[in-house]
């Protein structure tokens, strides 16, 4: 028996992670996280093309992955933490935009 480790090989390491859609569906039903956005929902599980890079504590972070887990709890299905935050930027900024100066985030920043 060879003690030899199987690597994957490069057309494993390099294959194309895109979805291909057939030429004749060429409709314009949103599968995009833009598409997301015009719809007023969070996008989920889509390939993002931008990124924000956001540093919390360990006990935020801690609080985040709570939240997670008992989503995932109660909710019977797999959360992951952009999801999450995503989820919670859309009430907040739903929330700023209805109520302005009074807002949770708006009353939060302004207090702190």
């Amino acid at each position: 028996m060879s003690r030899r480790v199987r690597l994957p090989g490069a057309d494993e390491l390099f294959r194309d992670t895109t979805r291909k859609q057939p030429p004749d569906s060429q409709s314009a039903e949103p599968t995009s996280a833009e598409s997301a956005d015009e719809a007023g929902t969070t996008s989920g599980r889509v390939k993002h093309d931008e990124k924000m890079t956001v540093y919390l504590t360990s006990a935020e972070l801690i609080t985040v992955e709570r939240a997670r887990l008992e989503l995932r709890g109660k909710l019977g299905k797999t959360v992951d933490r952009g999801r999450l935050v995503r989820a919670a930027l859309e009430l907040a900024l739903e929330d700023l935009d209805k109520r302005g100066a009074e807002s949770g985030i708006a009353v939060r920043l302004r207090d702190s």
